[in-house]
């Protein structure tokens, strides 16, 4: 009967077989973990800093003259204003301003405002005769989104005007990109040579890494003169979208082409062979068979190329306009949601204005347009990407 007790040459082998501590591996994986919870916490910042300022833009009380005056002097127990008859209505509730004191009217009569004096924390004053009274206002969701007019330093605060050159200048720089970038990926999938894809893709790379205030000048000094020379001076402005879409267009081909190009490659060779086997020519192969079994890749990619278009800043800060316009013409000037950030963030722009934080607000817009689109993007690639498996 064999003898359980290990051998002293067994031991040492079980020895060197028991797991050792790998100190620099687990300092590897806690770097990697600290690189991950930076990127969240950096993420959770911005959020934090968008959310914040953009509190303080719809929260902030504005105040706008009434063209109203107080008609006779008022002591600092007096709850009934004389005023004026001309300026701007008033009703119940509105909060007003005499100098430095805020009121808030309780009754309105023909020539005189019944008010509770000394509100959010001002002191009761005397005021003289001739004072001009102002009414305080906030900026409303309503007209946020769907006014037609942006001018915070006046009071408007409409959107529309710079969300519609957004949506139109992005909506050019698809119909460029998408059908160019998916075309050339399927060439460098499908058809090219290795040589021809090692000449290619650096081509592509090189498209990418050329500076967006290059594109800006290019489209400025190129691509508006063309359209000039095409559909007439008189028709294309010399600042307008559809310029600073076609070239966003450009910039973004080497995004949805490298992408989908991948999607493409991922695609196992056996649907190919499946699908000459059955008499399919390489087209066909290519749109009916490869091209829908990495739609959700090349899904992915047109979504990543839309948040990118949407994001783009120098190309329509140059050549887009410089002034909200709320149009459907795409050979006029208007400005866009990150151009606009852009030219009023180079001015004299003074801390806690109505302007300061009405910057974190188009920034919070333009935020979550992108998280909807990767939100979008992701449930794409889930749900195609189970069908094949």
């Amino acid at each position: 009967m064999p003898d359980p007790t290990p051998s002293p040459a067994g031991g040492e082998i079980a020895a060197q077989l028991r797991g050792r501590p790998r100190r620099f591996e687990a300092a590897i994986r806690w770097a990697l973990f600290l690189a991950a919870a930076l990127s969240i916490f950096t993420t959770i910042g911005i959020v934090y800093e968008l959310g914040r300022e953009s509190l303080n833009f719809f929260t902030r009380q504005l105040w706008e003259d009434t063209n109203k005056q107080l008609a006779a002097p008022i002591g600092p127990d007096d709850t009934v204003l004389p005023v004026t008859r001309s300026g701007a209505a008033l009703h119940p509730q509105d909060m007003i301003r005499v100098e430095d004191e805020v009121m808030q009217v309780l009754a309105v009569d023909e020539a005189a405002l019944t008010v509770a004096r000394a509100q959010q924390g001002t002191a009761a004053a005397a005021h003289a005769a001739g004072l001009d009274i102002y009414r305080g206002s906030r900026v409303r969701l309503v007209e946020f989104f769907t006014g037609t007019q942006w001018a915070p330093q006046i009071g408007k605060f409409g959107i529309l005007p710079l969300l519609n050159a957004t949506l139109i200048v992005t909506a050019i720089a698809m119909t460029v990109a998408l059908p160019l970038g998916l075309g050339i990926a399927i060439y460098l999938s499908e058809y090219a040579s290795e040589r021809a894809r090692r000449l290619l893709k650096p081509t592509l790379e090189i498209l990418a890494g050329v500076p967006t205030v290059v594109y800006g000048y290019f489209a400025l000094t190129l691509v508006t003169p063309l359209l000039r020379a095409i559909f007439g001076k008189d028709v294309v402005e010399v600042y307008n979208m559809a310029s600073a879409g076609i070239v966003i267009g450009v910039l973004v081909i080497p995004l949805v082409s490298s992408m989908s190009e991948d999607a493409l490659s991922a695609v196992p060779q056996s649907l190919r062979h499946a699908a000459y086997a059955l008499g399919a020519t390489k087209l066909e192969t290519a749109l009916q068979v490869v091209v829908p079994a990495a739609f959700s890749g090349i899904a992915a990619a047109f979504i990543v190329a839309i948040s990118r278009a949407i994001g783009e800043t120098m190309i329509v800060a140059l050549a887009a306009g410089a002034g909200p316009n709320f149009t459907f013409n795409p050979f006029e000037a208007a400005e866009t949601i990150t151009g606009h950030i852009v030219r009023i963030s180079s001015g004299d722009l003074s801390y806690d204005s109505i302007d300061y934080n009405s910057i974190f607000a188009l920034g919070l817009v333009l935020f979550f347009m992108t998280l909807t689109l990767n939100i979008i993007s992701q449930r794409v690639v889930r749900k195609f990407r189970q069908v094949y498996d």
